[in-house]
């Protein structure tokens, strides 16, 4: 039928760098493969529902785009009577689209009321043409997904090579999984790899043994001339420029060569995609798979393991379902939702709390050959990971990340966006107030400073197990073991005191000062990072420690901050406006984190948002910033007749900013003064120094902040007692580094037709009732803790 603007000057196909939402709405999880499929708008490509919400004509009525692309889209029945044909090659099939679906458009126009426009008319045939053929949003954000980049380094670029026999591993009998020293040409089996590739390590003994640093996986070599080549004493995959003329050396000629074995990358990419975490119970049954509301799973997007496990733990938790489940509310209008940040978080509540997604995959059907049982399709929060991502170094690429990180970069970004009333930051769930307690040990006098966090990163005390022999020590397949910890252990060396190099301000003793720390207040919800690594080289290295956790509630009154006491005496620091202006670190603080190998710039700028005077406050400060843009840019606070204005960078608009995040003029003039302006740092100092009650200016103060001048900021967290908690989620990992390996997440939930809570396992898409979570909650990498209802 006929439309009216299908001639419209505003419809031109996608370009490149479009992005084209014809997978799933921005708005909900309703997708192309629901009965009605979905619209996707002509003009701008976004992608809207067409079923009982009807985001698709919310759409039209915010933006006025009348012209859409339904799409909708069946799968094909393939019957196969016959075995599976068995895998011989590495290679992937690249199985399309069309030879899986059945896919059916139509042109729609919302405000002639067309249901089938002619597809012919008009620009709609380059239109319609340019949405088929362009990345999906997603494709797009993969585009660079399993890319790994290696660099040389000097042991590569200066080898000097020896004179050797080729043959099997020097020290055993073995033929595959052989590294070759480039240096003096010995041959040594590498470690036991997944997938059952054999190996005692005796490559990596060579190593310890001569000092040579570069090896080459044999089995790895391509004519294209790449191979996996490891610097042992970088302890890092490298490139060899020079790789074919260093194996000419050893008369291997490269243009000959076949690749035999898988690379270290396709290896660790076999691991992520195919690890599962007791998916099976001790009898060898798989477990079986939970459907219904707060039972949906998440697709894993390609390493993004880290980011489901940390969403299905916070989702679970009281504070985010009632921020952002409102499944019965109109969704909010937004020009762009995909790039909304509260659309896309309440889009993700909606998918996993809801339930309406949560059924088992139709396309899996167990059978002789395929005995599977079928699980979910699962969620894929492409939209979120994506907005999350941005801008950010690494959360922006497809690599396995931190969850720890990237839970502290998420809750970071959801305390700045918008949170309008009636509803609250979710995040104020987390924050709590730390007090520290400094006391000379010369003159006695005490100093106190608070700050508010959201987490605690606690250590874990590394005790190993004396192995029996020195020959088996260095055997590399023979891994390190340590005795089990308590959770009571790690908080009380948390907490406990310690003696720190200070010089008194009053008496001038050198003698030092004690310091600890407590809690002035405590949280709704606890999360606890275990640390359980330490450096080898500078490289954080994952220690396997117990840490016995139980499912029982426990006590945290005696980690309770009782604040001055009558009887201390105070000590005090005149504080000049030149003092004021000029910063000068801490020197026994600035030198031991120069110590541990932070940069200089980067000691100073932890220090002053930590109050100059603690290096394991600023530590933790730098692991939690490490990935800001502005971490190598030195701090300018200005100094004294410099002539520099302190309120530049003030303006109301930055103000408005902070305000909307909860913060006072007076406090957001104050930090935007003290960070030369810059919101991301203003808000990091109020967080800082949450007892400073900001800047209330030197002339006219304004009906509003004079108002503010007897408000004093509420405390964050609770001080009352009992401080009861208990444990309410994990975020597990499995590998070697924080960086590769797998992560799942267990929940505590009601399971349907059970009377008591039991342990749920989300293992992406995979959502099963889980049977023993001991194992796991000893060696979890984030732990959850909700406080008890009094």
């Amino acid at each position: 039928m006929a439309c009216k603007h299908v001639h419209a000057s505003e419809l031109h196909p996608p370009t490149p760098s479009q992005s084209v939402y014809r997978e799933d709405c921005t708005r909900c999880f309703d997708s192309i493969d629901d009965p009605t499929g979905l619209d996707v708008c002509l003009y701008c490509f976004n992608g809207g529902c067409t079923g009982d919400r009807q985001h698709a004509t919310l759409h039209y009525h915010e933006s006025k785009h009348p012209l859409v692309l339904n799409i909708r889209r069946t799968k094909k029945q393939v019957k196969r009577e016959e075995p599976p044909q068995k895998i011989s090659k590495l290679a992937i099939a690249a199985e399309t689209e069309e030879d899986r679906y059945d896919t059916v458009t139509q042109v729609k126009c919302y405000e002639c009321d067309v249901q089938n426009v002619d597809r012919a008319s008009g620009q709609l045939v380059a239109v319609i043409d340019g949405v088929l053929k362009a990345n999906t949003f997603a494709r797009q954000a993969e585009v660079q997904a399993w890319e790994q980049e290696f660099t040389p380094c000097e042991h590569t670029l200066c080898l000097e090579q020896e004179t050797a026999h080729l043959g099997h591993c020097s020290m055993c009998d073995l033929k595959e999984n052989l590294w070759l020293c480039l240096q003096c040409g010995n041959l040594g089996c590498g470690r036991a790899q997944f997938g059952g590739v054999g190996g005692n390590g005796h490559g990596l003994r060579h190593t310890k043994e001569t000092s040579h640093a570069v090896a080459v996986k044999l089995g790895s070599i391509t004519p294209e001339g790449t191979a996996d080549v490891y610097c042992y004493h970088c302890n890092e995959e490298r490139i060899d420029t020079e790789l074919a003329a260093h194996l000419a050396h050893w008369g291997i000629n490269i243009n000959e060569r076949e690749k035999t074995e898988k690379s270290l990358t396709e290896l660790q990419i076999e691991q992520n995609l195919r690890w599962e975490f007791s998916m099976t119970t001790e009898d060898g049954k798989e477990l079986k798979p939970l459907f219904g509301g707060g039972f949906t799973g998440l697709k894993n997007l390609g390493n993004s393991c880290y980011l489901a496990s940390v969403l299905q733990c916070l989702f679970s938790l009281p504070a985010f379902d009632d921020r952002y489940f409102h499944s019965q509310d109109p969704s909010p209008p937004a020009q762009r939702p995909a790039e909304d940040l509260d659309i896309q978080l309440r889009k993700l509540a909606d998918g996993l709390i809801s339930g309406r997604y949560s059924r088992p995959d139709t396309d899996v059907i167990a059978s002789e050959y395929s005995p599977e049982i079928p699980h979910q399709k699962g969620l894929a929060p492409a939209m979120l990971k994506h907005l999350v991502g941005r801008g950010h170094e690494e959360f922006s690429t497809m690599r396995q990340q931190d969850a720890f990180e990237f839970l502290l970069h998420l809750l970071k970004l959801i305390t700045r966006s918008p949170h309008p009333t009636p509803l609250h930051d979710p995040v104020q769930s987390f924050r709590f107030v730390m007090e520290q307690r400094l006391q000379c040990m010369s003159c006695k006098k005490v100093r106190y400073r608070t700050d508010e966090q959201d987490n605690i990163s606690i250590p874990v005390p590394v005790r190993r197990v004396p192995r029996e022999s020195t020959e088996a020590a260095i055997e590399e397949a023979l891994k390190d073991e340590f005795k089990p910890v308590t959770l009571k252990e790690c908080l009380d060396i948390f907490t406990g005191s310690e003696i720190v190099e200070l010089i008194c301000p009053s008496c001038a003793s050198k003698d030092g000062f004690t310091k600890r720390t407590l809690f002035k207040t405590f949280p709704a919800t606890l999360a606890v990072n275990i640390r359980r690594f330490e450096l080898v080289n500078w490289v954080p290295t994952k220690l396997d420690i117990a840490v016995v956790v139980g499912d029982e509630p426990f006590n945290l009154d005696s980690y309770i901050s009782q604040g001055q006491q009558d009887s201390e005496e105070m000590l005090h620091e005149a504080v000049t406006s030149s003092t004021r202006a000029l910063f000068t670190p801490n020197e026994t603080a600035l030198g031991q984190l120069e110590g541990m190998g932070f940069p200089r710039v980067r000691c100073e700028k932890a220090l002053h948002a930590t109050g100059n005077s603690d290096a394991d406050l600023a530590m933790n400060w730098l692991f939690a910033h490490m990935e800001d843009p502005d971490i190598d840019t030195p701090i300018d606070l200005g100094t004294s007749g410099s002539g520099s204005d302190p309120s530049a960078g003030v303006s109301q608009e930055n103000i408005d900013t902070l305000g909307a995040m909860g913060i006072s003029p007076p406090q957001a003039r104050k930090a935007l003064k003290e960070t030369g302006g810059d919101v991301n740092r203003a808000l990091d100092w109020v967080f800082s120094h949450p007892d400073d009650q900001g800047d209330f200016g030197d002339v006219e103060t304004s009906t509003a902040d004079a108002v503010q001048t007897n408000v004093t900021k509420q405390e964050a967290g609770n001080a009352e007692l009992p401080a009861t908690f208990r444990l309410s989620s994990i975020v597990c990992h499995k590998g070697a580094s924080i960086h590769a390996g797998h992560y799942v997440a267990f929940v505590r939930k009601h399971v349907p037709d059970e009377d008591v809570e039991s342990w749920v396992l989300f293992n992406d898409e995979k959502v099963v009732k889980a049977v023993d979570v001991n194992e796991m909650k000893k060696f979890a990498y984030v732990y959850f803790f909700e406080r008890a209802k009094a």
